[in-house]
């Protein structure tokens, strides 16, 4: 089960938060850098319960193949 908190800004699967770093310019000058993470809002059934999570891209991709079924290869 996935203990629920909602956070702003954070992935509800992998806890992938903001990224802080500087842009740096040719003189050297350094201005505040805030990298955020690519996040979606996503609905998912576990069991009886409905969540609504907010999940980042790498995240939504695993969680839609692992729904996905299996398709068998067939050799002609």
């Amino acid at each position: 089960m996935v203990n629920y908190v909602p956070m702003a800004n954070a992935c509800d699967l992998c806890g992938k938060k903001r990224d802080v770093g500087h842009n740096v310019s040719h003189a050297k000058n350094r201005t505040q850098k805030i990298r955020k993470p690519n996040l979606h809002a996503h609905k998912m059934q576990m069991g009886e319960s409905k969540l609504k999570l907010k999940l980042c891209t790498k995240c939504l991709r695993s969680v839609k193949a692992a729904a996905k079924p299996a398709v068998p290869v067939v050799a002609a």
